[in-house]
């Protein structure tokens, strides 16, 4: 496992998965009944953007210091932003929050999160950065399986799927990961972050989910033509059991990202399947 979010932290892709997780969380906590969050590969947690990792990709620059300079950003974007700011109190954008951050902070009393990471040395940072947060936990464990161990227990639950690609069967144990908490907890929420390369790897995941009988909502953020497989051109977030009135705010996510950070044909896109 040599990935480490560090690199690409507060990029265009975390623009779209971050905005788009508020949101998410805004929604699911306006129900009063208790959440449970599993985050399957939660990552550091938080991320230091004058560090070396993410200074030497430099890829922050055109994410998540666009959008805070932004003073026309959507309001989708606001609950982004505010984290962003409580992280750096003293102004600027030195630290970036991950998606354990967005959700430990969101938590309430009666909430529970298991942020999931394997890494030794990230595992360890993630654990501080939970630590001001009585409801979550940081787990050195597979964080699939994890999802599925979950599921079986009952209640509301968020999954969050965001592993790093680096194998060759991510594609294959997310859906499977899907398939087992759905049929365990069939209400549950499942949030997958997927790159988008190129179309036939894209169609193939959703052909590959179709049997596991879901509504889902799709959110693409295309910031140029699915013409070349060897590199990231967009990404996209796929969502079962998406809370109600979720699509237009998702396509203002999306729709920013691919008009302001994108180049000449990408475009933003937001639909439902078997709609």
């Amino acid at each position: 496992m040599n990935y480490r979010h560090a690199f690409h932290a507060g990029n265009f892709a975390d623009l779209v998965k971050h905005g788009t997780l508020t949101l998410l969380l805004d929604a699911l906590t306006a129900d009063p009944a208790p959440l449970a969050v599993v985050d399957t590969h939660a990552g550091a947690g938080g991320y230091d953007l004058d560090g070396e990792l993410a200074r030497r990709t430099g890829e922050a620059a055109q994410g998540i210091f666009r959008l805070m300079a932004a003073d026309d950003a959507p309001a989708v974007f606001d609950g982004l932003k505010a984290a962003v700011r409580r992280g750096n109190p003293g102004g600027g954008v030195r630290f970036y929050p991950g998606s354990p951050s967005l959700i430990g902070a969101a938590l309430r009393r009666t909430d529970r999160y298991i942020a999931c990471e394997l890494r030794d040395d990230d595992v360890a940072l993630l654990g501080e950065t939970l630590a001001p947060f009585p409801g979550a936990k940081a787990v050195q464990t597979d964080g699939f399986a994890m999802a599925g161990h979950e599921a079986g227990k009952g209640g509301r639950m968020l999954v969050l799927i965001d592993p790093p690609f680096e194998r060759g069967d991510d594609y294959a144990r997310i859906a499977e990961t899907m398939a087992s908490v759905l049929r365990l907890a069939p209400s549950a929420c499942v949030a997958v972050w997927l790159p988008l390369k190129d179309l036939e790897t894209f169609d193939a995941f959703l052909r590959s989910v179709e049997p596991i009988g879901a509504a889902l909502l799709v959110a693409e953020a295309r910031l140029k033509p699915l013409t070349d497989p060897m590199k990231m051109n967009g990404c996209a977030m796929i969502i079962a059991n998406a809370p109600a009135g979720l699509d237009g705010s998702l396509l203002a996510v999306c729709r920013w990202v691919a008009q302001r950070l994108g180049e000449p044909g990408g475009k933003a896109e937001v639909w439902r399947t078997g709609a």
